[in-house]
């Protein structure tokens, strides 16, 4: 997995590049997400860079938008837009949005940011799918705290009556929102357990272990029994930086210089 683990690292870095420069952006979500989109851009899913729209691709829904710093990277890494729009982040005119727009951004399937939507939009990709006869699979990313919304639940009430094995649905579990504990604003309970009453096949993970995450989405994908998938990731948020890691302020909030220059040391050697 040294192979993943390394661009893992290069998608940290060059998101938490972008928040600096823009000195706007969302640098918790984007670190305790980056092994997971890892994992799906350079390993799992079927995708073409060179045809974006192509219609057999599998699908990506980041449904929280927000940390679409480390989508962004990933896709430029990947080649579906040159590095050098990594530079605008958040720019009036940028492809680069401070939330994900289908309209601008090559390689984003569905504009994202307002909570609880984008798995409504993956449980219809997906149903389009399988009323197509296509065999392409729909990913959408989470965080726990936003399954605080009602619509989550009423989506995943959709995707178990349609049988959309063809659906994964990822929780970004990091235990933190932009407030606070997310024990304290809105205890999640047992999120595994839940999706797992909704109908899907439910497995938790460690979701800063490159194996496990690659092993869980390739055991997904090939399980084909009419049920949706959820896999409820262990993260940290802020992942990799020690001054960000569990502490809320870094929802949402960019580094100065001096705090930019630590992290990408942390970020470059590797924290235990």
């Amino acid at each position: 997995m040294n192979y993943l683990e390394i661009k893992a690292k290069e998608i940290r870095k060059t998101a938490l590049t972008m928040i600096y420069k823009a000195q706007s952006g969302h640098p918790g979500g984007s670190l305790s997400a980056a092994d997971i989109i890892t994992a799906l851009y350079f390993e799992v899913m079927n995708i073409n860079p060179q045809e974006p729209k192509w219609t057999d691709r599998d699908r990506f829904i980041l449904s929280k938008g927000h940390v679409c710093p480390a989508l962004y990277s990933a896709l430029a890494i990947r080649g579906y837009f040159g590095k050098e729009h990594l530079n605008t982040l958040r720019v009036q005119g940028s492809i680069l949005q401070g939330h994900p727009d289908m309209k601008r951004c090559p390689g984003i399937d569905i504009s994202t940011g307002s909570l609880g939507q984008g798995i409504s939009c993956a449980v219809g990709m997906a149903l389009a799918g399988k009323r197509d006869h296509r065999d392409y699979m729909t990913y959408t990313l989470l965080g726990d705290g936003e399954c605080n919304e009602g619509q989550v639940w009423e989506a995943c009430q959709a995707a178990n009556k349609y049988r959309l094995d063809n659906l994964v649905v990822i929780i970004d579990n990091n235990n933190l929102q932009n407030d606070g504990c997310s024990e304290d604003i809105m205890p999640t309970l047992d999120l595994a357990g839940k999706f797992k009453e909704f109908g899907f096949d439910t497995i938790r993970i460690n979701g800063h272990c490159m194996k496990e995450i690659v092993e869980a989405l390739d055991d997904m994908k090939a399980e084909k029994n009419n049920k949706p998938k959820c896999i409820v990731c262990n993260t940290v948020k802020g992942k990799g930086v020690s001054f960000m890691e569990n502490v809320p302020v870094w929802h949402g909030q960019a580094p100065n210089e001096k705090e930019y220059e630590t992290a990408m040391e942390e970020l470059e050697v590797g924290l235990s």
